[in-house]
């Protein structure tokens, strides 16, 4: 059988609690009770998840550095999270705004994208991805590009409640 999907993404981090707290509150993800049972860990589901858990948190301690993947080491560039709607993407953006996390938005042609950092400088993106029914040469075209993104415009052209992904990553 092959991989079908990520089931779920582990982070090192300084101060678990702010974390936690980071994910739970900015980005919406739900503590698993049943799991916090470890020192120096905390574990989250995504919103609508059916997982057991979306993200794993391991605090290092406030001395770690800061993660060189892309200057001077290899690793992970970004995680990417996924959203249903448009709608969703903006009360992201707002929250992200807020909390002083939100770096970038892009225009990917068939992947309309946020882009943040979490309290420890690990960079994630938030993504709507055009349903496969609704996929133009426009949108194909665009996806040699990287444009600034105009999140008005995409909910004008797509709906704010149009469920993202399907014929993608939802199957149709």
């Amino acid at each position: 059988m092959p991989v079908t999907r990520l089931n779920h993404a582990v982070l090192y981090v300084r101060d678990v609690a702010r974390s936690a707290a980071f994910y739970r509150d900015v980005m919406g993800f739900e503590p698993i009770d049943a799991l916090t049972g470890l020192p120096g860990a905390a574990f989250l589901r995504a919103p609508g998840s059916t997982n057991d858990h979306d993200l794993g948190l391991f605090e290092i301690g406030a001395q770690a550095g800061p993660s060189l993947a892309g200057r001077a080491t290899v690793g992970l560039y970004h995680l990417a999270w996924e959203v249903d709607t448009l709608d969703e993407l903006e009360r992201l953006r707002g929250s992200l705004t807020a909390a002083g996390a939100l770096v970038g938005a892009s225009d990917h042609g068939t992947t309309k994208s946020l882009y943040a950092h979490d309290p420890d400088g690990v960079e994630f993106e938030v993504a709507w991805i055009v349903p496969a029914d609704q996929l133009d040469d426009t949108a194909r075209a665009a996806r040699t590009t990287i444009g600034p993104l105009d999140l008005a415009r995409e909910k004008d052209r797509y709906g704010g409640q149009t469920r993202g992904g399907v014929g993608i990553s939802i199957p149709g």
